[in-house]
């Protein structure tokens, strides 16, 4: 008899746990690097509504960049095609954390998912507002798109990255050195340290990635274009210098967090969320990119057919 999509998960989590090899938390952010690795969840959201997991997947975590999704989608919103005059398109073939391409190009970041280009679209949430208005925006689309209210930030990890993220604030002061920040450094930044700090379950993001994934299930939030445009970017640039080889192995577009956690979309069928908090050499989730191509080998979904 074939397995279930439920049966499948339980025996990947299981799997998963016997193979033990973890990879490395993110040492760099204090609050991080007292995180066991060795924790694996999933959360599978349907288009009829189901939302079925293994594993830690009631396991609040800080979901760190995979809140850069929901930022852009704000960001698109809001401003729309304009973004683009600030922000590329096209992957970095660089660490996320990057000087180099920013000086090279003028202080135009390559995409908006490595932290300069980030840091644009948090100034774009600034303009005109205060940091706490900005970051009530970002919560409110994510609380909405899950459907819970129950999603907060984690002071601690927000704390942690603001005593320690000195390459972000330099990324901040370049870019306004080239004219591409148009609000005060400390503001971009510590708005963005807040916003990475969004702590959420398995369950909550995979309900939160349905209006990513456009399931017939989820608020009625984003357009159909600006759906498209954010899951192309998740395929070419969600996973940093990694993107190439995640859409290889799973093609499915998905972004990363190096929190852990993982946001894959299966385009109309499913949303899945990932945790688990040992990174490989890229900055992403090794057992997270390791279930999502079990996951894509098991159910057949990819985008290129």
């Amino acid at each position: 008899m074939a397995r279930t999509l439920s049966q499948f998960l339980n025996d990947l989590d299981r799997d998963l746990r016997a193979r033990g090899d973890w990879g490395s938390v993110a040492d760099y952010i204090p609050e991080l690097a007292r995180i066991d690795p060795a924790q694996f969840g999933i959360a599978v959201a349907l288009a009829d509504g189901q939302v079925l997991t293994a594993g830690q997947a009631d396991q609040p975590f800080s979901i760190q960049s995979v809140s850069k999704v929901f930022a852009l989608a704000c960001v698109l919103g809001r401003i729309g095609e304009q973004l683009w005059l600030r922000v590329g398109r096209e992957p970095s073939g660089d660490r996320f954390d990057s000087i180099l391409l920013l000086e090279q190009e003028k202080g135009r970041p390559r995409n908006p998912f490595i932290n300069a280009g980030a840091l644009v679209v948090t100034d774009e949430l600034l303009t005109g507002r205060s940091p706490r208005q900005a970051l009530t925006e970002v919560l409110g689309f994510v609380r909405q798109a899950a459907e819970d209210e129950n999603i907060h930030i984690d002071k601690a990890v927000a704390e942690s990255e603001t005593r320690t993220g000195h390459r972000n604030a330099a990324l901040a002061h370049y870019l306004r050195s080239f004219g591409n920040l148009q609000n005060p450094p400390d503001h971009v930044t510590g708005t963005y340290f807040h916003q990475c700090a969004i702590e959420m379950t398995c369950v909550q993001l995979a309900r939160a990635g349905r209006v990513i994934a456009g399931l017939s299930c989820a608020p009625a939030l984003l357009s159909p274009v600006k759906q498209r445009r954010i899951n192309a970017l998740m395929m070419t640039c969600g996973q940093y210098d990694g993107s190439g080889n995640f859409a290889f192995r799973v093609g499915m577009p998905a972004k990363s967090g190096v929190g852990g956690g993982l946001l894959v979309v299966a385009p109309g069928r499913a949303s899945i969320a990932i945790w688990s908090p040992g990174l490989d050499g890229w900055g992403n989730s090794r057992m997270g990119t390791l279930a999502a191509e079990k996951l894509a080998e098991f159910t057949g979904w990819s985008v290129f057919g």
